[in-house]
C-alpha cells in the first residue's frame, strides 16, 4: 500500500538534540531509490549521509538548505511513495507531529483524504475564488484568493512553471521603494527580480542591473555568484572604470558561524573558563627518531609520519603514567589502561578531533595508517560520531606550519593535551666541548590542574622526552 511518509530529523547519539541540512541532493518533484543520498545533515560533531530506506517521490521540502538547525524530530521533508494529491499532502502535514527522539525515515502512514481545520467565520478573511488551469500549489492558491491576485501577471519559478506561494508573495508585496545602505543605493526589490540581499547589494555597488538576470540559486534565485560573473575585471580589482563611490572601501565580507564551528567555539570557551589551566614545557632531540622513521618506512613499506611516531610515543608514556590518561566528569576522575588519543585535524568545517583506539597496542605501520584513514574521512566529511566519541588525551601538532611553540586549550572532559612545535635544527654543545647541530622538537603539556598534579606531568614529558631521544623504546 502506498504512503506518504514523514522524514524527521534523525537522533545520533545521546547528545544530539538538533542538526543542520548542509545540502540537499534531492528537490521537490524528484524521484529516488532506495540507497541514493537524501541529503547531508550536520551535528554538533559530524557530518552524516542520509540515505533512502525505499522508493518515493519528494513532495515537500520544509527545512532548507543552510538554515538554521532544527531539533531532533522536526520535520524536514514529506515523501510520496504512491500519486498522492497535494490536497492529501497538505492534509499529512496538518496533522504530523514529530515524535520524541525522531528518525531518520519516519515510519509514515497510509495516505486518507482529510480536510484540513476550518477557520471560524469571523476569523477567516474575506475569499475571492480563482479559476484556474495554471498549475499552481494549494497555499499559494489560498494566498491569491484572500489577497485577490490576478494570476494571469505571474510568471511561475516552480517546477514546469508553477506558481508557488513565494510567487503569489512577491505579487502581493509589489515594487518595493528603492532603499539605501551606506553609501551605495539598493536594486529595487520589486516582482521582476528575485534575488538575494548580498547580490543586490554587490549589483548597486559596480551599477549594475539585475533585470534579465536568470539566476541559478533555489528556484531561479539570483545569487551572489551570478552578480559577481557579471562585474567587469577593472570593477573586481578596482582599476580604471571602477565606480568612484568604491574608492577607499573597505566593507568587510561577513561569514556567520558554520554548525561545526559554532559548536568548537562554544567548547573551547567552556572549556578555558571552567578548567583551570596549567602548562608544562620540554624539548627533545629527535634525530635518532628520524633515523628510526626512515628505516623503519622502508622495513615495514609503509609512510608513518613524524606526527604518527609521536602520538605512539606518547601512548606509550601515557600507559607508564596512568594518572595522565585520565577524563575528568564531575568529581569524579576515570584512568584508563590504554591510550586512545584525538588527533586535532583541520578539516573543510573546522577542527575535529578523531580518535585514534588503543594506539599504545598498535605496531607504527597500523597507526599510521589508521591516522591516514581518520585524516581521509576528516578532509571529506565522512567522520562518524564513532569516529569521535571518547579520547583519553589529545595531540595538537602546528610543526608542519613553522611553529615553534604554542598552547592548546584542553578538549574536555580529557585532563590533558600535548602541543607539538616544529622540528628545528639548533646548536647544543658537544660532549667534548665544541659546538654541534642536532633536530630539535619543543613540546608543551597543557594539564587540568583539578585532576593531574605538576609532578605527575612532569613525569610523563620526562618518560616523552626519553623515548623521541632513545625510540628503541617503544618496542621495549
Amino acid at each position: 500500500m502506498s504512503r506518504i511518509r514523514a522524514f524527521t530529523m534523525p537522533k545520533w547519539g545521546i547528545e544530539m538534540t538538533e542538526g543542520t541540512i548542509a545540502e540537499w541532493m534531492v528537490h521537490e518533484g524528484d524521484t529516488f531509490k532506495r540507497g541514493d543520498t537524501l541529503c547531508l545533515i550536520e551535528t554538533a560533531k559530524i557530518t552524516n549521509e542520509v540515505e533512502a530506506e525505499y522508493d518515493a517521490t519528494v513532495r515537500r521540502i520544509l527545512a532548507p538548505s543552510g538554515a538554521e538547525a532544527e531539533p531532533v524530530g522536526a520535520l524536514l521533508a514529506i515523501f510520496d511513495e504512491g500519486a498522492h494529491s497535494d490536497a492529501e499532502i497538505d492534509a499529512f502535514l496538518a496533522e504530523f507531529r514529530p515524535a520524541e527522539g525522531g528518525l531518520a525515515i519516519g515510519a509514515g502512514r497510509a495516505a486518507a483524504p482529510a480536510e484540513p481545520a476550518v477557520p471560524s467565520a469571523e476569523a477567516r478573511p474575506a475569499r475571492t475564488k480563482i479559476e484556474t488551469n495554471r498549475p499552481i500549489s494549494p497555499e499559494a492558491l489560498r494566498l491569491a484568493e484572500e489577497e485577490g491576485v490576478d494570476l494571469s501577471g505571474i510568471e511561475g519559478s516552480g517546477r514546469g512553471g508553477r506558481i508557488t506561494h513565494q510567487d503569489v508573495v512577491r505579487a502581493v508585496r509589489g515594487p518595493a521603494p528603492l532603499a539605501t545602505k551606506g553609501l551605495a543605493a539598493l536594486v529595487a526589490d520589486d516582482g521582476a527580480v528575485f534575488a538575494s540581499p548580498l547580490a543586490r547589494r554587490i549589483a548597486a555597488l559596480h551599477g549594475l542591473s539585475l533585470a534579465g538576470v536568470k539566476g541559478t540559486g533555489a528556484r531561479g534565485r539570483i545569487s551572489k555568484a551570478d552578480v559577481l560573473a557579471l562585474v567587469p575585471p577593472s570593477d573586481a580589482i578596482g582599476g580604471i572604470g571602477a565606480p568612484a563611490f568604491m574608492a577607499g572601501a573597505n566593507r568587510p565580507e561577513i561569514v556567520p558561524f558554520d554548525r561545526i564551528r559554532k559548536v568548537v567555539a562554544q567548547r573551547l570557551t567552556q572549556a578555558k573558563q571552567d578548567i583551570p589551566h596549567f602548562y608544562l614545557r620540554i624539548s627533545a632531540s629527535a634525530d635518532a627518531l628520524l633515523d628510526m622513521r626512515k628505516s623503519a618506512n622502508l622495513v615495514l613499506g609503509c609512510k608513518a609520519s613524524l606526527n604518527d611516531w609521536i602520538v605512539k610515543a606518547s601512548a606509550v608514556a601515557l600507559v607508564r603514567h596512568p594518572d595522565v590518561n585520565v577524563q575528568v566528569h564531575g568529581n569524579e576522575i576515570h584512568r584508563f589502561p590504554h591510550a586512545d588519543i584525538a588527533i586535532a585535524v583541520a578539516s573543510p568545517k573546522g577542527l575535529v578531533t578523531p580518535v585514534i583506539r588503543q594506539a599504545d597496542r598498535m605496531r607504527i605501520d597500523q597507526l599510521a595508517a589508521e591516522s591516514r584513514r581518520l585524516i581521509e574521512k576528516a578532509q571529506g566529511k565522512g567522520l562518524s560520531m564513532d569516529d569521535m566519541e571518547g579520547g583519553t588525551f589529545s595531540v595538537s601538532n602546528l610543526g608542519m606550519f613553522g611553529i615553534e611553540n604554542f598552547d592548546a586549550i584542553i578538549n574536555p572532559p580529557q585532563g590533558a593535551i600535548l602541543a607539538v612545535g616544529a622540528a628545528q635544527r639548533q646548536p647544543v654543545e658537544s660532549p667534548s666541548g665544541g659546538a654541534t647541530f642536532e633536530t630539535r622538537i619543543s613540546f608543551t603539556l597543557s594539564v587540568d590542574h583539578r585532576a593531574i598534579d605538576g609532578a605527575a606531568g612532569a613525569q610523563f614529558l620526562q618518560t616523552l622526552k626519553f623515548l623521541i631521544e632513545q625510540p628503541e623504546g617503544l618496542f621495549a
